[in-house]
């Protein structure tokens, strides 16, 4: 998956089991040559491999195979090397390449020799390797600054949005689990969303509007997948600071994946990892339209026993996470998923209040049915009579109008 997703045409495929990994080539000299033979049959332009690879290793295989050879880390690095598209995912993506190419610099190239040690002993190709060490580190150094400038920026628009209260709602999963599609169904939104792993990179956030007229931020992520790179989750944390600063989690699952309960499993790592493993969590299993029966059900339960076993507990242990099912192609379930979101946000709750207001203020009115549910409203003479489902922050905006009872006598006119 991860090659297509890269644009590569996959010729063939084959697998070497060993007591050990071989230091030269990691899959041993027989293995080698088996390999160089297929190469040659297919006329194949890369080989890539499901692991990382040593950088003697690699040059290695590449005399041996003659051609080009990629392990897991440099593909994945390569794919979010093309999807990035603003500065910040660029910048991440170069650190990533960067902190993965310095310790694979050591004597790289047949001109990079060593004449010996000792003042004055020094090769020419030795000190080209000290150069390139010396630009890499120079740059590693440019581009954190500019990512903790990055950070900076976002720690200020977060103060802002908190100083009014939006909840930030933030999608999670595997990669290709449907977030995007998820996210379009829910804000509008027209997120590119494609069957290719890391189809969306860069983060993306919309406003939405919940069942109690509650606003809230829905922010889209990138996906995860299993054996994420080191380097590649230290290069995103600006990014995934958007995880770890959320109210709630919406971590969507493939449900028609045969592979759904590990992916769930390995999301789970990634979110222990950013110190992100205590927020709430909704989980979605998508794609529920291509579930048979009660297939959605069995591994809705299955999940929820799976959570509920990392925080150690079951039962009244998942009241901060729950488990639902929804369709973000035919928009099944989504109904539920929002009265979900809404009843799990703590922030800016919303309760029953009355009020009475002068029929002159209009703009309050209009902000009660702008941000609020009005249950019942009634005009007499005074002025009118609301009865509404109303946030907290609005609530403190219209405290001056707050009652505690309705009028003893009967109103003049009633609109429900």
């Amino acid at each position: 998956m991860l090659a297509r997703s890269a644009g590569a045409e996959v010729l063939q495929s084959i697998l070497q089991t060993r007591p050990a990994p071989d230091a030269a080539t990691l899959i041993g000299a027989g293995k080698v040559a088996e390999l160089a033979e297929l190469v040659a049959a297919s006329q194949a332009d890369v080989v890539l491999f499901d692991r990382d690879l040593a950088g003697p290793q690699t040059r290695n295989l590449e005399r041996e195979l003659k051609c080009k050879v990629l392990d897991r880390t440099q593909l994945i690095l390569d794919i979010f090397a093309h999807r990035a598209r603003t500065r910040e995912g660029q910048l991440q993506v170069e650190l990533a390449q960067l902190n993965y190419l310095l310790p694979r610099l050591t004597g790289k190239g047949l001109a990079m020799s060593r004449l010996g040690g000792g003042i004055g002993t020094r090769g020419p190709g030795e000190t080209k390797l000290e150069t390139d060490r010396r630009r890499i580190w120079t740059r590693i150094s440019k581009i954190e600054q500019q990512l903790k400038t990055v950070r900076s920026t976002r720690t200020i628009q977060r103060k802002k949005r908190e100083s009014v209260p939006l909840a930030t709602v933030a999608l999670v999963g595997y990669t290709n689990a449907g977030k995007s599609s998820l996210f379009n169904r829910l804000t509008g939104a027209g997120v590119l969303a494609d069957a290719k792993m890391f189809a969306t990179l860069d983060p993306t956030v919309r406003h939405i509007v919940l069942p109690s007229r509650r606003r809230a931020l829905l922010s889209d992520t990138v996906g995860f997948i299993r054996n994420l790179p080191t380097t590649l989750v230290n290069a995103f944390r600006a990014t995934l600071e958007e995880v770890t600063e959320a109210a709630l989690l919406l971590h969507v699952v493939d449900a028609a994946s045969p592979h759904a309960e590990a992916h769930f499993a390995h999301v789970l790592e990634v979110l222990d990892e950013i110190g992100a493993a205590g927020t709430p969590q909704l989980v979605v299993l998508n794609k529920t339209d291509l579930l048979p029966g009660e297939a959605a059900a069995e591994m809705a339960a299955s999940l929820g026993n799976r959570l509920a076993a990392q925080r150690g507990g079951s039962g009244p242990a998942l009241e901060l996470h729950q488990v639902t099912s929804a369709s973000a192609r035919t928009g099944e379930g989504l109904d539920r998923l929002r009265d979900l979101m809404d009843s799990m946000l703590d922030l800016d709750r919303v309760s029953e209040v009355r009020l009475h207001l002068p029929a002159s203020d209009g703009a309050a009115l209009h902000m009660i049915h702008e941000y609020g549910r009005p249950r019942e409203i009634r005009y007499d003479e005074s002025g009118v009579w609301i009865i509404a489902d109303l946030p907290q922050s609005v609530q403190l905006r219209l405290k001056r109008y707050l009652r505690r009872t309705q009028p003893v006598e009967e109103p003049t006119q009633a609109l429900i």
